[in-house]
Formats: structure tokens, sequence, C-alpha cells
């Protein structure tokens, strides 16, 4: 019985290091800092395009940060029963400050179908998982160079929601 706990132990220590290192957002060093969890309700009127699934709002911060606003997603669950949201943040994950204008504002990605689009830098994400799509079938060419560049999927925040209220948090 003793030598089993050992051993339990002995792979337990020997695993943590990997499992530490196992993340679900990417480490982007231009991921905004929320200051504090969003809180919404997606059933209330005003925010009425998230009553069905395929629906999206924008919503911002009342409190300032780096933030360019958020994409709430009511997203298909696997089981089609449950409710599920995903939210992004509309800062463009790879080279934000590109299309910068004489007072410093940028672009913000914007959504267009199944598509989150940064029509700055050419470049369409996935909207279900946040991945970039690199395909000639847009017709794509992003300004950033996918060779050279580390390319970030979008910048996504965690989300829970309760079956009444969702919170959107970093």
């Amino acid at each position: 019985m003793m030598k089993h706990s050992r051993l339990h132990l002995l792979i337990l220590m020997c695993a943590l290091p990997f499992l530490h290192g196992c993340e679900k957002f990417s480490a982007n060093p231009n991921r905004p800092i929320l200051p504090y969890p969003i809180t919404i309700y997606p059933y209330e009127m005003q925010y009425q395009n998230l009553h069905a699934i395929g629906g999206w709002v924008y919503i911002t911060s009342e409190v300032e940060s780096t933030s360019r606003g958020i994409i709430v997603f009511h997203t298909p669950s696997a089981d089609n029963i449950e409710n599920q949201f995903v939210a992004y943040d509309r800062m463009p994950p790879n080279h934000p400050d590109a299309c910068a204008d004489s007072l410093g504002n940028t672009t913000r990605l914007v959504v267009d179908g199944g598509w989150v689009i940064d029509r700055c830098n050419n470049a369409y994400y996935n909207i279900l998982n946040g991945q970039i799509i690199v395909s000639d079938d847009f017709d794509m060419m992003p300004k950033f160079s996918l060779d050279s560049a580390t390319i970030f999927p979008l910048i996504q925040y965690h989300t829970t929601f309760d079956g009444n209220k969702l919170v959107i948090s970093n």
C-alpha cells in the first residue's frame, strides 16, 4: 500500500511542471487588462442580439483600460442544450498599433458573419475559437509576415455563465 502512494506521489511530482505550462490563452504581450470583471445579463433587451446562438454584441468597459472593447459571441455547444459564450478583445492581437491615426486611435476588430476581421492588417479570425485564418480562398495577404512574426489568436477572456448572468474577466 505504501509503495503505491509513493509511486503516485512521484508521478504527480513529475507531471506538475508540465501541467503548470498548460494555459487556455496564449501569452500575447499586447494583452489588455480588464480592471475588474464585466457582468452582463445576455437575455435582457439591450443584448437581444445574444438571445440566439450565433448572435454577437460589442461591449465597452466603463472603466479606463487598455481594452478597445469586447466582442461577446453566443456559441453553439456540443450538445446544443447548454448556452455558451466567448469574449474577445477588439484590439488586433498582431500589431495592434499598425493603423493609428494622428490622435493615436487605432482600428478595432469587427464581426462580419462567422469571422472577426482586422481590416488594418488584413487578417481574418474564426469567431468560434479565435484562431487566425490564412487562406488564398479569402484572397488575404496579411501586412505582417507570417514567417517572421509570432502569430497570436484573438485575445480571449474567461467567461462564466450561470443561466442568467455572464461574467467576463481576465
